[in-house]
């Protein structure tokens, strides 16, 4: 199975994340491995203009796989010795925000369901996020003991604001389309059947204009905001080594895990 779809109409890509049994994490090496080649190759064809980004199932994203969370686990970012974290986060899920940062394309972000955690961050990370109704969004690693350790802390007040940032990051409060359409985390509402197609129209009208154009705006307003994710990145992962040492985040992870079984 294909983890990402990469199909191309016109000067537009779609990639589609492709794990909805599990609700598409995108924290497991594969998927990194998968959803950065994705971007690398529609990001290199001169014939792409716009890539849209959307998921497979009933969710967007669920961000990290809780079963690869805690040290020891197959695949685990958090390692037994808490110096060696931070850098399976460079070498892991860091790669993807710090990808999106070098794009030149455009990215629309279709929400099609849940975007939790770091898939909450994922939307952040696309210029554009159109939802579905049926779309919601959650900033939830406190509710692990945790910090986003994605980048998200840079990426979500910088759509939202700080204020709104912090009560959704110190909460880990779910919310609705509605309310994310309210706070400006996303820039259109619509139904789930018109979601792909509100997106690939939005990407039309994106790609009818001068495509270096459109790079260079993009890169524009990229500039205008502060731009020391990769120092926000390295603290991020400092600080999350040492979360994933705690108790507070181990019980919690049994406490969910137990709850889903």
């Amino acid at each position: 199975m294909s983890l990402i779809q990469l199909q191309q109409q016109n000067h537009i890509a779609k990639l589609t994340l492709n794990d909805p049994e599990r609700h598409n994490p995108i924290s497991d090496g594969p998927m990194v491995d998968a959803l950065c080649q994705a971007l690398e190759s529609a990001d290199s064809d001169d014939t792409v203009r716009v890539i849209v980004l959307t998921a497979a199932g009933k969710s967007f994203s669920s961000g990290g796989n809780l079963k690869t969370m805690l040290p020891g686990a197959p695949g685990a970012l958090a390692a037994d010795e808490p110096a060696q974290t931070p850098g399976n986060y460079r070498r892991g899920i860091q790669r993807i925000p710090l990808l999106f940062q070098r794009l030149q394309k455009p990215v629309i972000a279709a929400v099609n369901g849940a975007a939790v955690g770091a898939g909450c961050d994922l939307a952040c990370m696309c210029d554009l996020r159109i939802a579905s109704t049926r779309a919601r969004f959650a900033e939830s690693f406190v509710k692990l003991g945790l910090i986003p350790g994605d980048g998200g802390a840079w990426l979500l007040q910088r759509i939202v604001g700080y204020a709104k940032a912090a009560e959704l990051s110190l909460t880990g409060d779910m919310i609705d389309a509605q309310t994310a359409l309210a706070i400006g985390l996303v820039s259109q509402v619509v139904e789930p059947d018109a979601l792909l197609a509100t997106a690939l129209e939005l990407a039309d009208r994106i790609a009818a204009n001068p495509p270096h154009a459109v790079q260079q705006t993009k890169r524009l307003l990229q500039q205008a905001r502060d731009n020391n994710l990769a120092h926000h990145l390295e603290h991020a992962g400092a600080v999350q080594a040492l979360m994933h040492t705690t108790a507070e985040h181990r019980d919690a992870v049994a406490a969910f895990l137990n709850k889903s079984n």
